[in-house]
């Protein structure tokens, strides 16, 4: 990938995920402050966590399968690319119509078995959701392996941006959490429209098929989608069955604590999930080509700036949560302040997964990342059932934290191993990294006793930003002329 291909495509990636952020962001706190109670905004939140295990069976690692072969197959073969697509989307859709067919069907017993009863009236909207969503996520990591991120951007931005609309109106006209998730439901819809639409007519109606597919090939992609599987099934075990255990052995209350936290974790994580998202084919690419020297000096470049960025940006949460949660939210979510707290040091883990996960996958060591992840969200999962009675939410995010730790540490062992990075040199930068964390912290630090509304936060949290940006220029980590010719 070429340096203007690179800032066109990080660029629309980055562009769809704000979007994302400004809708989903200017979403909950609608939601909160004004249209749910905290009671019906867990109940909603534990909602989207049972949907998303359900629809982990739906997905079967297909779309990423899929990108894998169209990354392989584009240059050489391109004729071989219609049967790859042809392929993942008749496994999708079998297992799409098996999983909301069964979840519609079972709806009030899935309530039962996760101890809500309050959600069995959610669960009738569980078919759809789980089909739309897993429909459109399927375009958008197909459009990863054709190394088309802008489409990837467009369709990530077409549900986002509608988000909003038919979720306020859902509430409005319906009311309750039902009323929000109909409006998820239609938002999905709209998005797997857009997205396998432009999948048909713009990659798929264009190639030529070969006169016949290689030997195999759909039994290869379905084989490549089981570590990938088993990766976002631990994934599913991390990011959302904590939030069902909260709500099923504390209460909704305290899952409306763990869901926003979880959201403003989400918020953070853009830059490093854009950037993730348009590089990772890249390592594919370089990896049959035999350039390995090169794929490592990218990631090593990619990593040095996700920790140059996050480290410190974790390190003042932690410091304005407090006054951030009350004043943004209200004071009824004073309760997620230490979950936001704890989060923090997730959102630097997750930002160094997110751009080294889809890396794994592209260099062929997905069945290594995927025993790493299941042995740790197991061990997630055990935590958190030790954790959560005693502790409640702030349980739930610490069991995340350390797991996730080992994970993040796993997968940088790999992808040293595959690509041989200079640790030697990714040790200094780290060392700087968290001399200007303190630095930064210091200064805000000593600012936050005059925090008394949202302008003197916005003040605190610019001063911080700007003491950051200084010390890491003058330091020659952060190159800022080099940043604004990418993003212009």
């Amino acid at each position: 990938m070429d340096a203007k291909s690179f800032a066109r495509g990080f660029k629309a990636t980055l562009g769809a995920r704000t979007i994302h952020i400004a809708s989903n962001g200017l979403l909950v706190l609608v939601l909160t402050r004004f249209l749910l109670t905290p009671t019906e905004y867990g109940i909603l939140g534990s909602a989207l966590a049972v949907f998303g295990v359900a629809g982990l069976f739906a997905d079967l690692g297909t779309s990423k399968s899929a990108a894998r072969y169209v990354t392989e197959y584009r240059e050489n073969d391109p004729g071989q690319v219609p049967y790859v697509l042809r392929a993942a989307l008749r496994y999708r859709l079998a297992a799409v119509v098996v999983v909301a067919a069964a979840f519609t069907l079972f709806s009030g017993t899935i309530a039962r078995l996760v101890n809500q009863p309050d959600l069995a009236p959610l669960m009738t909207f569980g078919g759809a959701y789980i089909a739309f969503y897993s429909l459109s996520t399927f375009a958008v990591v197909v459009f990863q392996g054709f190394n088309k991120v802008t489409w990837s951007a467009v369709t990530r931005a077409t549900g986002s941006a509608s988000l909003i609309v038919f979720v306020v109106v859902g509430v409005l006209v319906f009311g309750g959490a039902g009323g929000a998730l109909l409006g998820y439901v239609v938002s999905y819809g709209l998005a797997t429209v857009v997205g396998l639409g432009v999948l048909y007519w713009k990659f798929y109606a264009t190639i030529d098929s070969a006169d016949a597919p290689d030997d195999g090939l759909s039994r290869r992609v379905l084989r490549y989608s089981v570590p990938l599987t088993a990766t976002q099934g631990a994934n599913v075990l991390d990011k959302r069955i904590d939030t069902i255990l909260v709500g099923a052995i504390v209460g909704p209350v305290a899952v409306s604590y763990y869901y926003l936290a979880k959201n403003i974790a989400t918020f953070i994580q853009a830059p490093a999930a854009s950037l993730g998202f348009t590089i990772s084919p890249t390592y594919g690419e370089q990896k049959a080509e035999d350039a390995r020297t090169a794929a490592a000096r990218l990631y090593e470049t990619t990593f040095r700036h996700t920790l140059l960025l996050y480290v410190p940006a974790a390190a003042g949460l932690v410091l304005v949560a407090g006054p951030a949660v009350t004043l943004v939210f209200g004071d009824k979510y004073a309760g997620a302040v230490p979950v936001v707290q704890v989060f923090s040091g997730y959102v630097v883990l997750e930002a160094v997964t997110l751009i080294t996960s889809d890396a794994l996958d592209y260099l062929g060591r997905a069945r290594e990342r995927a025993w790493a992840k299941g042995a740790t969200s197991a061990a997630n999962f055990a935590l958190n059932l030790v954790l959560i009675p005693s502790l409640g939410a702030v349980g739930a995010a610490w069991a995340t934290v350390a797991t996730h730790s080992v994970y993040v540490l796993v997968n940088l062992y790999v992808v040293h191993h595959e690509l041989d990075l200079s640790v030697s040199r990714l040790l200094r930068h780290v060392a700087f990294v968290f001399g200007i964390t303190l630095a930064m912290s210091a200064v805000v630090f000593a600012a936050l006793p005059f925090v008394s509304g949202p302008l003197s936060l916005v003040a605190v949290v610019l001063l911080g930003g700007a003491v950051w940006a200084g010390l890491a220029t003058v330091s020659g980590l952060l190159d800022l002329r080099r940043v604004v010719a990418v993003l212009s």
